[in-house]
């Protein structure tokens, strides 16, 4: 078995608009599928964040961790102009990793 090792942080919503989450992974093809199926318990379940709207890949764990615990720290608004730049249309960006669409 291949281990995949690709640092990110992302972004979930549970729509345009909605409830967000930030995240870091190692992993990220395996942490959506973890936040789409409900094996993820926590913030994200219970507010149906299934959507990713946003993500950024990192050369180390460390890096993506620094970049979380900041944009974290962030208000709302400065999360969803993060969005919005590179995302206009809060498009599920997971279809383009092999996931099928949530529905909108």
């Amino acid at each position: 078995m291949v281990r995949i090792f690709e640092p990110c942080v992302y972004i979930i919503a549970s729509r345009r608009n909605g409830t967000i989450y930030t995240g870091v992974t190692s992993n990220l093809i395996q942490r959506l599928h973890q936040h789409r199926t409900g094996t993820f318990p926590g913030f994200t379940a219970d507010h149906d964040c299934t959507r990713l709207v946003w993500f950024e890949r990192h050369e180390t764990m460390e890096t993506a961790i620094q970049r979380e615990k900041r944009i974290k720290k962030w208000n709302r608004d400065w999360k969803q102009n993060l969005v919005e730049r590179a995302n206009p249309h809060w498009s599920d960006l997971a279809t383009g990793l092999g996931f099928s669409p949530v529905p909108q």
